[in-house]
This record gives C-alpha cells, structure tokens and sequence, in this order.
C-alpha cells in the first residue's frame, strides 16, 4: 500500500478514536528500544512463535463431541450456553454478580475478541463491551471495516469480579473452558486478545503484553493477535499507535494477506 494512503487509514483510525489532531512531538514517532524489535517481528503464516513451547489449546472432551456430531456454530454455541446454566463452579456467584456475561455477536464470525471479565455495564446488561471501552472496542471494530455484528466477542470469566478486581485463578480454572468452547464452536480465522490477562489466559505464558504484542501466534486452526484492552485504550491515549499496527495485522490476516 502507497504510504500515503497508509496515513490516511492511519489518521482517519485515530479520528474515530477521538484523536483531534496529531502531534510533531518526536517522542510520538519513537518507538520503544529495549525487547521491542524481537516482539514485533512477525512469523511466516501459521508458524506458531510463541517465545516457549508452541502453545496449542486445551479442548474441551465435550466441545470435541459437539464438533465430532456437526453441530453449526449458532446451536453449538446455545448447547455451551445450555452447559454453563445458571453457574455456581465458583465463588463469583456469591459475591454479588448480576447476571453471567455469555458472549454476542455473529456464530459464524471470522474475527474473534476475547476480553478479561465483565464490568458493571456488562453486569447489568448481560452483554460484552458495552461500557465506554465496549464503545472504543466499537470504534476500532469499525476502523478495519468491520461492524459489531460482524464479529464475536467473549471474556474469559463470565461473571463480574467484584469492584472489578482481576480474576483469581481458582475462578479462571472453572471459567475459561467456557471460553475454550465458544473458540472451538466458532472456529474464527483470528482471534485476538485484548489485554495481558485474556493473552495469559489463551497463551499460556505470563510474558509481559510489551513482550507478546506485534506477533502472530499460532492457535488451533486459528491466528491469534494480542493487542492492548480498550480499557487501557482510555486510560493511556499514546498506545492507539500500536493498537492501530495491530489491527493493520488483524485487517491483513482477514483477507488472507502475508503477516
């Protein structure tokens, strides 16, 4: 792509994030030194480059039944749902918890987010990113043209930790085969993680998201991009440059280019 149609993209990106302008600050154009130039240096398609072991997903004995069966996407997904009930596995359902935060969007979604933990607005609706960074997560959504509907989007745990604390791992343990379910339903080309925790999460490594973002992993038969939570989005402006490269990734890896 010409790089002038590159800013373009890039510009008119920042615009739906809010960006009023752009700054000759050279500390804007600055790119981090140290362990930078290893994360960021992509692997050929499907070559899985995790800085350990190739990680590839735990799946669940029963998920694999469904798939063995057929089911589509949509049922499979309601089976799961069906599976998960009314959940007690964890002590997150005694401590003040609305609702369980399933998951929403397309069954049939190419491009998948997984996110940490639902917030209140995700409590009180029952829905996913709906709170102001749900709306950030919109607008980036929209900025590789995409529409909400167009995607699937999920979190690791499906109730709300309480005052919004990080999930314990005696919650994640009974939670995120759950998660590993709906990826296996809907079988995305890419996944990506939003956040250290969903990366954690889904790649098995506690590597710092400085350290594991800019790559493309290996994930079943999917890709898998790890990028920054819109939440942090909202609390530290000058990362939408790197969300934006990352995205360029998630765009590319979409319309089946080279990464």
């Amino acid at each position: 792509m010409d790089p002038r149609d590159q800013l373009v993209e890039h510009l008119k990106f920042l615009g739906e994030l809010g960006v009023a302008g752009v700054s000759r600050n050279p500390a804007w154009r600055r790119r981090a030194a140290s362990g930078r130039q290893d994360a960021v240096a992509a692997a050929a398609p499907g070559a899985p480059v995790l800085a350990a072991e190739p990680y590839q997903p735990r799946l669940d004995a029963e998920m694999s039944e469904t798939r063995r069966v057929g089911l589509p996407p949509a049922e499979a997904l309601r089976v799961i749902r069906e599976d998960l009930g009314d959940c007690t596995r964890c002590k997150l359902h005694k401590l003040g918890r609305r609702q369980i935060v399933y998951g929403v969007g397309n069954p049939d979604a190419d491009l998948m987010f997984v996110g940490e933990a639902p917030g209140h607005d995700e409590d009180v609706q029952g829905i996913p990113f709906v709170g102001r960074a749900g709306q950030k997560l919109t607008q980036i959504i929209e900025a590789i043209g995409l529409k909400r509907e167009d995607v699937y989007i999920a979190n690791v745990i499906k109730c709300r930790p309480p005052e919004n604390r990080n999930p314990e791992p005696d919650e994640v343990e009974q939670c995120e085969p759950f998660l590993f379910r709906q990826v296996e339903a809907i079988r995305p080309k890419v996944i990506v993680a939003l956040g250290s925790f969903a990366a954690h999460a889904l790649l098995r490594t506690q590597d710092a998201i400085s350290r594991i973002r800019g790559r493309v992993y290996a994930y079943g038969g999917a890709k898998l991009i790890v990028t920054f939570h819109p939440a942090y989005l909202l609390r530290n402006p000058g990362c939408r440059r790197d969300i934006w490269e990352d995205m360029k990734k998630v765009r590319a890896l979409l319309n089946g280019e080279q990464v």
